[in-house]
């Protein structure tokens, strides 16, 4: 009887063993897929279709961490509406937040992928505006993905743009 319990410990032990080792494997190559390493980015401009102005057709990513980002809104620190009526103004309060949110997960606006942009009666004029305080906020060589939507209102009838972004870090 003794003999049996022992070949049954030995192989109980085995077995643990063997599962032990399986985990330790699993988890270092878990671990390995892109720990450490810079997500690598491509921006792509296929021929074939119009050339973009403040952005990018197409951006693939490969490794790294993904973030995503509320939309914004021109609201300061303490919750104040900043630019009431002034598109400007607003644009330029919402991609500081989107600055201070990227800064939060130590990225920043070259890290972003993806834009989303809703403009309350988007014009031709209001068109121009966001595009240039884009432009000062997002780096001109490889900007991200963007859409931009015209929409009939947002959240508060104060709000005039409203941004959201998806960004890859290492």
């Amino acid at each position: 009887m003794q003999w049996m319990e022992l070949v049954r410990t030995r192989r109980a032990w085995g077995a643990a063993a063997m599962a032990i080792a399986v985990l330790v494997i699993c988890a270092q190559l878990f671990a390995a897929q892109g720990a450490g390493t810079e997500p690598k980015k491509s921006f792509l401009n296929p021929a074939g279709l119009s050339t973009p102005r403040g952005y990018t057709h197409v951006v693939s990513v490969e490794g790294g961490r993904t973030v995503f980002i509320a939309g914004q809104v021109s609201l300061n620190a303490k919750g104040e509406l900043i630019g009431k009526g002034d598109l400007r103004a607003q644009a330029t309060q919402v991609y500081e937040n989107l600055k201070t949110a990227l800064a939060a997960v130590g990225a920043t606006p070259a890290d972003v992928v993806k834009l989303n942009t809703y403009v309350v009666n988007l014009n031709p004029e209001a068109l121009a505006t966001v595009r240039e305080v884009r432009g000062r906020a997002f780096p001109q060589q490889n900007p991200p993905a963007s859409t931009l939507v015209g929409v009939t209102a947002l959240a508060n009838p104060d709000f005039l743009i409203e941004i959201e972004a998806i960004a890859v870090i290492r």
